[in-house]
């Protein structure tokens, strides 16, 4: 049998070609690994599409997603027809809806939607509401119980817009721990209504009711979790870093029970 031979130059060749091929697929098999213990990012609804005229919703739903889409942690759809919620097997798909329209114009909800979002949440789902939400669909008394409190026309209200200082009601909670005090370009709601317990997270003194408002508060729904903020009079107001951060922190915790 011929033996065979191999000039050195060539095996050192292959020697190279070998340890290359062997890094190479350590690296794509870190890649593998690293991409496999990525954690999912939360599925988020965003439900827009009618305000009053003063509140520019296109401009308030284009600076919440980029908000939340900057974080890395989400991924964010945005629906303008509140007819979404009569789709259940559809809500199934998102971990959190967050609301962020007045329906000033739309009509109410329907006995199903209505049905469908008490069920998404108390089910074990999260729910945003924020701004001037809390005061759609007056006639359901559910709602104004899953909101922990609703602005109501002719007794709620805000002084001049203008620069306030928020402060941290509680330190501890996963929203606002790490968080600090901060300055708030934006209206300062005031006597929203209700009874239900809430947890304070932030709050402010009002010189237009002469007290102390809950500006971003939390409670349990069911098994689900509601994060309610009042922030978000137009973009330039939900673009404040310290919003920002309030409103990621806020929607990760009610989509996922946790904030990372």
């Amino acid at each position: 049998m011929a033996q065979t031979t191999h000039n050195p130059n060539e095996r050192i060749l292959m020697r190279s070609t070998l340890i290359f091929l062997l890094v190479l697929g350590g690296m794509l098999g870190g890649l593998t690994l690293h991409g496999a213990d990525a954690p999912q990012k939360l599925r988020i609804l965003l439900i827009t599409g009618d305000d009053v005229s003063v509140h520019p919703w296109h401009e308030v739903a284009q600076a919440t997603r980029e908000t939340l889409m900057a974080s890395g942690r989400f991924d964010v759809k945005v629906c303008e027809d509140t007819g979404i919620l009569e789709a259940a097997a559809a809500l199934r798909r998102y971990d959190a809806i967050y609301l962020s329209m007045y329906n000033a114009t739309t009509p109410t909800l329907t006995d199903r939607a209505k049905e469908n979002l008490l069920h998404y949440v108390r089910g074990g789902k999260g729910f945003v509401v924020t701004h001037l939400s809390s005061a759609s669909f007056k006639e359901w008394p559910e709602f104004a119980s899953l909101c922990g409190r609703i602005w109501v026309m002719g007794k709620s209200g805000h002084g001049p817009r203008s620069t306030f200082a928020a402060k941290i009601a509680d330190a501890s909670h996963p929203i606002t721990r790490g968080l600090a005090d901060f300055e708030a370009d934006d209206e300062l709601y005031a006597k929203l209504q209700g009874a239900a317990p809430i947890h304070v997270l932030v709050s402010a003194y009002s010189d237009w009711s002469k007290q102390t408002e809950p500006l971003a508060f939390v409670l349990p729904c069911g098994q689900g979790r509601v994060f309610h903020h009042t922030f978000g009079h137009d973009g330039k107001a939900v673009r404040n870093p310290a919003v920002q951060s309030l409103i990621r922190r806020g929607t990760e915790w009610a989509a996922s029970g946790g904030v990372r």
